[in-house]
């Protein structure tokens, strides 16, 4: 009994020996240096500036500019309008809360 399970382990060793080394074969050796991930997001970056900024264009088109559309312009008028969200919310929490 013992001999069948020595044969069958020595077996089992070899052909995991075989599939390794058909692995190492199958992978094909590299050809040249990895490329350089900070050379492409300099391409990128360059690319990203010779574009044109249509941001302008855009935003004369729409008559309000991006930056400014839902936000109050001065510091008194966004504290008014934080303290007015919080107190709805406030008020919708309680109304969950006596539900």
């Amino acid at each position: 009994m013992r001999r069948i399970l020595a044969w069958i382990a020595g077996g089992l060793g070899v052909a995991a020996l075989v599939r390794a080394l058909r692995r190492r074969q199958a992978v094909p050796p590299e050809t040249g240096p990895p490329p350089d991930p900070a050379a492409e997001l300099r391409e990128k970056l360059a690319q990203a500036r010779d574009t044109a900024d249509d941001r302008d264009e855009f935003d004369a088109a729409e008559g309000v500019a991006v930056d400014e559309v839902g936000q109050p312009s001065s510091l008194d008028e966004r504290r008014r309008a934080v303290h007015e969200q919080a107190q709805q919310t406030l008020g919708q929490m309680r109304a969950d809360d006596d539900d």
